[in-house]
């Protein structure tokens, strides 16, 4: 980042009224009557009708269409563990962005604890006033053990986003090159250079979409996870295949696709010419790519790529995913975000690609053309068919399955 771009984002989050989000007021306060049924004594009738039954509060509360964003800042963006006071401004990013493209409202929460048990007991005592719960920013292993235990305990949605954001968006771009590649899931050698939060659980989605356990390998930073490491922690033993590949030139060695959530430039050249013919590669290192485009295209003219930035075709963005899985679930009142409602935000995601791009789209991007193509594998992030399309895919999904608590809102 520039000197000049690091002052413009100071000056933006500083000037006018600090940080980038605030508390608006949905009822009239202009009378007398007004505030009295805004406050006392008005507001004792709905806290005796929830007090009778819990689920009033959806009725007589904000809780339905709220979010909490929370982190306890050991996993901040690109710049590690700052604390949770540091993680503020991603915090309140994210809520920017739950409401411009969701209209969901955000109250984001900063939580100082290191100790996991701490984080996940403050949480679960917060938790019944939120429709969702939305995690953020939260290190390897341990955000493993905090979702899954948060998600046993609470009985509204637990969804770590750069665990499944990041893993729906992968998996719907994916299964689109794969398409365009006449490759089929089933079949290909997947290489993931990255064991974190965001590289396990896109290929535990995989394994979901039909990919073959022996045909994952992933890569950390002392190689290829294999059978014979005695210092794997129980995440990554769910990926150590029996192989004799030790290093990522020999995993990517006529591999079919890789999937960087890594640092940049750590996909050489050579690596890239290893691959197998028409390849797939995802470098998501953000900015820094785990290979430039420019270079990776010198080396493949038969290869398919995304990565994280929006300056280059198919960017892997997150923002076509949580909003948008998150209203569908708020919609129906799901008690969880489970895998089959993940599975459906993949389709519904890689299934828009295939439409003609409405002319709206065109124009914000200031492009003439747009279709279903090796530059086109993931919809735009202002798309405005996204809020309609993923949204009741995944609300569809949780009924399926039993999750939620009403039906889907008919048009």
């Amino acid at each position: 980042m520039t000197d000049e771009l690091k002052q413009a984002a100071l000056r933006y989050h500083e000037e006018g009224r600090p940080g980038k989000i605030a508390i608006e007021v949905t009822k009239p306060t202009e009378t007398q009557l007004d505030l009295s049924l805004a406050y006392t004594p008005g507001v004792a009738e709905p806290v005796r009708r929830i007090a009778e039954n819990p689920d009033d509060a959806y009725r007589y509360t904000a809780k339905g269409n709220l979010v909490a964003v929370i982190t306890d800042g050991t996993a901040v963006l690109g710049l590690g563990n700052v604390g949770a006071l540091a993680g503020k401004p991603v915090m309140e990013g994210k809520g920017v962005l739950f409401k411009r493209f969701a209209d969901i409202d955000v109250f984001d929460i900063e939580v100082e604890a290191s100790d996991p048990d701490d984080f996940i007991e403050t949480v679960a005592r917060i938790a019944g006033g939120f429709g969702g719960i939305n995690l953020e920013d939260i290190a390897a292993p341990r955000c493993f053990e905090i979702e899954r235990r948060l998600q046993e305990r609470l009985n509204i949605p637990v969804f770590h986003d750069d665990q499944h954001g990041t893993a729906i968006i992968i998996a719907a771009g994916l299964l689109n090159a794969l398409e365009l590649q006449d490759k089929r899931i089933e079949d290909v050698r997947v290489v993931c250079l990255g064991a974190g939060a965001a590289g396990i659980a896109s290929m535990r989605l995989l394994l979901a979409l039909g990919a073959r356990q022996e045909n994952l390998f992933m890569i950390d930073r002392k190689g290829v996870i294999h059978t014979g490491r005695d210092d794997l922690n129980e995440y990554k033993r769910e990926f150590a295949v029996e192989t004799d590949k030790r290093t990522l030139m020999d995993a990517c060695t006529d591999a079919d696709v890789f999937i960087g959530v890594s640092g940049p430039d750590l996909l050489t050249p050579e690596m890239l010419a290893a691959m197998a013919p028409r390849p797939i590669v995802f470098a998501l290192s953000n900015p820094d790519p785990e290979i430039r485009p420019e270079l990776a295209r010198e080396v493949r003219d038969d290869l398919i790529m995304a990565t994280g930035r929006s300056d280059y075709p198919n960017q892997v963005n997150n923002v076509l995913g949580f909003p948008y899985i998150f209203r569908g679930a708020l919609d129906v009142r799901a008690s969880k975000i489970n895998q089959e409602m993940h599975i459906a935000a993949v389709h519904a995601l890689s299934g828009l690609t295939h439409q003609p791009v409405p002319e709206s789209v065109l124009r914000a991007y200031g492009i003439d053309r747009l279709e279903f193509g090796p530059d086109y594998i993931i919809p735009k992030p202002l798309d405005p068919r996204l809020i309609d399309i993923v949204p009741q895919a995944v609300a569809q999904a949780a009924v399926d399955t039993g999750v939620a608590r009403v039906q889907p809102a008919r048009d």
